[in-house]
């Protein structure tokens, strides 16, 4: 039984490897069998390398020997396998780093192999095994762990160190997670999202939560992640500084790394607002010392602060010799930067930096604060805020209504200017108190299937977007300006009498009493910002110069200056009809008011996305109930989109909604353009209250109204 097992054993054919040997450069030449035709330079300037780095082949070619006419070896090989290992040995040759008669480790088949030579050349080539990417992970790891420095590691397999960097956070993700995605549970893309966070146990329990969900987006996983941290890039941050914050013992998440623009995430936020109070505190008190009557101090300071105050005339202070001397310097190199730079379609970094440098230094020189006279100091104020950028921003030298002197003209005291300009509103008092933060949130309301009305205060928000941005259009347009200052001089004239000054034309600038935090920064305020101060910063202060200054003008500067101006009077916030109240508005006037500025966006070719306007959480999406979020969504993104994020809470809808939309072109309804100009006959008042489609509905509901009377949304005319 014994014998005849073995006999059986013995009847299997026998695997026998080829040999290994080591054989002169020179007798190997390249196999007309290699299958490989196509891009054969490709990557082999990273192989070569690679031989020459480690001094070897890691692996050896597969050759085959040459027979003669009459079937005997001639020394000679050729390499049907290993085309690329041979290509690259050849460069070393030619570049001096090889010999040429150089021993190359081969693995010498027959030439009357069983398999053909194209057969191993095929085979080279296609029965590949691709490294899985956790993998690589982990042994970038392991070579960094080893003594390898991340520029080692990324020159030896040519790529970048943010790279590397990348592969390693990955590697210390989570085990747990790193097994899910070893086993494909999750995609690199939603791997790559919880390196924002550290924590291995934080990370499972986002994980645990997502994972038997449909809507596994990696952008909402991070948001998890970090949902109690403040980005780096948040003006709070940027204004004290990470180095302060960390300083003062506050946490800081990773930077993350598949992130371009990120910088990390600052983890105690009651400290950050800490700090951030405290140095405003500090601002404030070396302001204060200056002299002034009272500071405000807010963290966010809405558009229109200013407004009914005096701005005192101070002076700027002359520049020393030594100053002049280092402006011009600056001013020189700046020449000559751009112009050894003339034509780079991106600049060097070390240039945009010092680029950067220079215009932030003669900045410096430009915006010096200016010099009051003490008497007027003791009766004005300043305010003192943070901008977008977290740069500190200090307006000095404004005067409140009751702070005025007691007798201006002729004896009588000066007449107080209230948010409307015209005297009716008591005067603002202001008190030196730090304000940090926005307002509360909105609760969230309960939803039901019906489409609610939009609110009246987030209507007259919305619609303060679109006169801002009606304003930035009509001042960039000096022929609609004319026009519609034209249009209402006409009117005035040949409707009924003007009564007041020599001149009964007038602009007067509307104000927003209902506005969002995100106004001020919105880009079409600060082209109206940027064009104000121009014209500011040229205007003579004496009234009689300035009549000379104004006809000295080319005519193309009096247009400009003509269609600035008569910006500041386009109104078409809605308000509340109330025809009632002598300051209130009848329905038919807010047509009027809403078709001409839709005829005034028309002309001039206003489109508030192109201006800058996006739905936020903040400005409309937060502020809605669920079903019109959808309604949004679905309209801007498609049913597919919106049915996604059905499930989600509130919270969470709106933001990812805000996403959503973002390059949809999708506007709130009040944003949108008329459909048609409603014809409506001048001197005609409407008989009902109808109110606008995306007011219209229960009253009590449109009309937000509380105990007591309901708050009516005023704007000047």
């Amino acid at each position: 039984m014994a014998r005849a097992a073995r006999k059986k054993s013995a009847a299997v054919p026998m695997i026998v490897f080829s040999r290994a040997r080591d054989i002169p450069f020179n007798r190997i030449r390249l196999s007309d069998s290699n299958v490989r035709e196509v891009d054969v330079e490709a990557g082999l300037d990273e192989l070569t390398f690679d031989i020459d780095r480690r001094e070897d082949l890691v692996q050896g070619l597969n050759v085959r020997a040459i027979l003669d006419a009459d079937g005997n070896e001639t020394g000679d090989f050729e390499t049907p396998a290993g085309g690329r290992g041979y290509r690259s040995i050849a460069r070393l040759v030619k570049a001096g780093r090889f010999p040429e008669d150089g021993l190359v480790p081969c693995i010498v088949k027959k030439a009357d192999a069983k398999t053909s030579a194209v057969d191993d050349s095929l085979a080279e080539n296609v029965l590949r095994l691709a490294l899985h990417p956790l993998d690589q992970f982990r042994a970038f790891k392991r070579m960094v762990d080893g003594g390898m420095s991340e520029a080692e590691v990324a020159t030896a397999y040519f790529t970048t160190e943010r790279y590397v960097a990348q592969r390693l956070a990955l590697a210390k993700v989570s085990p747990k997670l790193l097994e899910v995605y070893a086993e494909n549970g999750m995609t690199l893309a939603l791997l790559e999202t919880f390196t924002a966070n550290p924590d291995h146990a934080r990370q499972e329990q986002v994980w645990d939560a997502v994972r038997q969900s449909h809507y596994r987006e990696p952008w909402h996983v991070r948001q998890m992640l970090t949902e109690t941290s403040v980005p780096a890039s948040d003006k709070r941050a940027m204004f004290i500084g990470l180095d302060a914050y960390v300083a003062a013992g506050g946490p800081v998440l990773p930077r993350y790394l598949f992130d371009e623009e990120d910088g990390g995430w600052l983890d105690d936020v009651p400290l950050l607002d800490r700090l951030v109070a405290d140095k405003l505190r500090t601002v404030a008190d070396e302001v204060a010392s200056e002299g002034w009557k009272w500071i405000a101090v807010s963290l966010d300071l809405p558009l229109g602060h200013e407004r009914g105050l005096r701005v005192l005339a101070g002076t700027l202070p002359e520049l020393t010799r030594k100053e002049r001397k280092q402006r011009e310097a600056l001013r020189d190199e700046y020449d000559a930067l751009m112009a050894e730079h003339d034509g780079c379609d991106e600049l060097p970094d070390e240039i945009h930096q010092r680029l950067s440098e220079i215009e932030a230094a003669l900045d410096a020189f430009e915006n010096r604060p200016a010099i009051y006279d003490p008497a007027e100091i003791a009766g004005a104020g300043a305010f003192i805020s943070v901008d977008s950028d977290g740069d500190l921003v200090v307006e000095r030298g404004y005067v409140r209504p009751e702070d005025e002197p007691a007798a201006a003209v002729d004896g009588e005291a000066p007449e107080a200017v209230g948010a409307d300009g015209d005297g009716t509103e008591e005067p603002r008092v202001m008190r030196t108190v730090i304000t940090i933060g926005g307002e509360p949130a909105e609760p969230e309301e309960d939803e039901e299937d019906v489409i609610r009305p939009l609110s009246e205060r987030l209507v007259a928000e919305l619609t303060a977007h679109r006169t801002l941005a009606l304003r930035d259009a009509v001042g960039a347009n000096p022929q609609v300006a004319l026009t519609a200052l034209l249009h209402k001089l006409v009117r005035d004239t040949f409707g009924r009498s003007t009564t007041g000054a020599a001149v009964g034309a007038s602009v007067r600038e509307v104000y927003f009493r209902e506005q969002g935090p995100d106004l001020k920064d919105s880009p079409y305020a600060q082209s109206v910002k940027e064009r104000h101060d121009g014209w500011k910063a040229d205007l003579p202060s004496d009234d009689d110069a300035l009549w000379d200054w104004l006809a000295a003008l080319d005519e193309a500067s009096r247009l400009a200056l003509l269609a600035h101006c008569v910006s500041y009077g386009v109104n078409a916030l809605y308000e509340r009809p109330n025809p009632i109240s002598a300051s209130g508005i009848s329905q038919h006037g807010l047509d009027l008011r809403m078709a001409e500025a839709d005829r005034l966006a028309r002309t001039t070719g206003l489109d508030m996305i192109e201006a800058g306007f996006r739905p936020t959480v903040e400005n409309y999406l937060g502020r809605v109930p669920k079903t019109r979020i959808l309604e949004a969504v679905r309209e801007g993104a498609g049913d597919r989109a919106a049915d996604l994020i059905a499930h989600l809470k509130k919270g969470d809808m709106a933001e990812e909604a805000e996403r959503l939309l973002a390059e949809t072109g999708w506007l709130p309804e009040p944003l949108r353009p008329l459909d048609a100009e409603p014809e409506l006959e001048a001197g005609t008042e409407g008989d009902g209250e109808a109110l606008p489609a995306f007011l219209a509905g229960d009253e009590e509901e449109a009309v937000g109204s509380v105990e007591g009377d309901p708050e009516h949304l005023v704007a000047a005319e």
